[in-house]
């Protein structure tokens, strides 16, 4: 099964989760640490200490959410209800940035009157 070293504050990392998911290809998710010089088990499985990473079944990775996509256009069909599925991610995504904002706005300090 591929494996994908990959964080969760990486955007090009949730990209390629998601490009994953869309195309239902199964993967195993390994955490990767923040400091790069921590990552000696992410350097060993694909010969580079950046994220995203996949690990393809045969042992060869691909590294860079460009060239991951590529890999798995190029690769995998993509299904019935992959639109769906970006439509839904989509959703959620914006209704969670407005409720992040509303939650920001209600606890953000009121700017003082100034006086002329």
């Amino acid at each position: 099964m591929m494996m994908l070293f990959q964080t969760e504050w990486c955007q090009s990392s949730r990209r390629v989760r998601q490009r994953l998911t869309e195309l239902g290809v199964d993967y195993v998710v390994r955490q990767v640490p923040v400091v790069k010089s921590a990552r000696q088990v992410l350097i060993d499985a694909s010969g580079s200490d950046s994220i995203p990473a996949l690990v393809l079944d045969d042992g060869t990775a691909v590294t860079g959410e460009v060239a991951i996509r590529a890999y798995l256009d190029e690769h995998f069909p993509e299904p019935r209800g992959a639109e769906e599925q970006r439509a839904k991610a989509e959703f959620i995504r914006r209704r969670e940035c407005r409720e992040a904002l509303a939650a920001l706005d209600q606890t953000a300090m009121p700017i003082p009157e100034v006086s002329r």
